[in-house]
């Protein structure tokens, strides 16, 4: 099956913030989110905008040193993840399944790293940095339920 890519352009933070909601009218428990993108484009903005819509209590900052903040409270439980920092073996010992296949949503930074690990229905989004607060997310799908979001974000106007 040959793998189709969609496009999300933000011109702003609140476009950002746009994109988020978008995203979160489709989230449920065992949603999976892999978010890549050079250093600084907006992997960390882009959690905290879901963990917003999904009305995640307090603070939502890089689990950069800590690997895995889990945050209960809102809609549904909050699992964000960075891996940047681990092997793939690190993070297979850390028994991600447990999250990705739970109750709530994950959202993986720099997921890339651990591909291999991902489960094989996930959204994968690159967030190209454009300079000021412009991005451009190109996001592909794995997965029937993800096709289906992108295809439904496609038919509102949301992606291209």
């Amino acid at each position: 099956m040959m793998e189709v890519k969609y496009v999300f352009h933000a011109r702003s933070l609140d476009d950002t913030v746009q994109f988020a909601e978008a995203l979160g009218a489709n989230l449920g428990p065992g949603t999976v989110l892999a978010l890549d993108g050079d250093l600084g484009a907006g992997k960390t903005r882009l959690s905290q905008a879901i963990a917003h819509f999904l009305e995640v209590p307090g603070i939502v900052n890089s689990p950069t040193f800590t690997i895995i903040k889990e945050y209960e409270g809102g809609k549904l439980p909050l699992y964000h993840m960075d891996v940047y920092r681990i092997t793939q073996e690190e993070a297979d010992e850390l028994g991600l399944d447990e999250y990705f296949y739970g109750n709530g949503v994950t959202i993986v930074e720099w997921a890339s790293r651990i591909v291999p690990l991902l489960p094989e229905d996930h959204l994968a989004i690159y967030i190209h940095d454009l300079g000021g607060e412009e991005r451009s997310f190109e996001i592909t799908p794995s997965g029937e339920p993800y096709v289906l979001w992108c295809r439904r974000m496609k038919e509102n106007g949301i992606l291209t």
